[in-house]
């Protein structure tokens, strides 16, 4: 994770820049494939009315960015504060992330592969669909393709497969022809 510290209206005390970096270090044991880029600013507020410091924090994470922004009296409990606001932030995106790729399939899971019947073909366009038991409809392209080619899939086919959350729906990861 790359970390970068900024000053404004300020010099950067020895201790503000080893408790960034323990805060850092924090996040990165529990959040190292996540956070890609980290940007901590403190700048000194003499002109707001609570006077004191803003301390601010951006982290860049996968297709987001996430923002953090507090004011007080004295920096290193803002920097405390605000890594623990950032934390919270970014459990929860691990939390939706988690969500959208256990997408739940009812009655219709056998170790963590969901089962379903092709409902459509498009040879041509190198994709098709799956109708899950709980009436899902779930896209699968070309590529996903275990062990049989496009031309050897009909409608009605029973497969075996793992989905995710894409850009525009439900998507397999993988098909196989089967049902077990």
């Amino acid at each position: 994770m790359e970390l970068k510290i900024e000053a404004k209206n300020l010099d950067i005390r020895k201790s503000w820049q080893e408790k960034i970096e323990e805060e850092r270090d924090k996040l990165t044991r529990h959040y190292a494939s996540l956070v890609l880029h980290l940007r901590v600013t403190i700048e000194a507020t003499p002109g707001y009315k609570e006077g004191g410091y803003e301390v601010r924090i951006v982290a860049t994470v996968p297709n987001d960015t996430v923002a953090v922004k507090r004011w007080g009296e004295s920096v290193r409990p803002l920097l405390v504060e605000t890594f623990d606001v950032l934390g919270a932030q970014l459990k929860e995106i691990v939390k939706k992330k988690q969500n959208h790729k256990a997408v739940k399939v009812q009655g219709a899971v056998v170790d963590g592969k969901a089962s379903g019947i092709i409902r459509k073909i498009v040879p041509a366009e190198s994709y098709g669909f799956i109708v899950t038991d709980d009436k899902l409809d779930v896209f699968f392209h070309a590529n996903s393709l275990k062990d049989v080619g496009m031309g050897d899939l009909s409608e009605g086919d029973e497969v075996l497969f793992a989905m995710e959350e894409g850009d525009k729906g439900l998507q397999a990861t993988w098909v196989k022809v089967g049902n077990a």
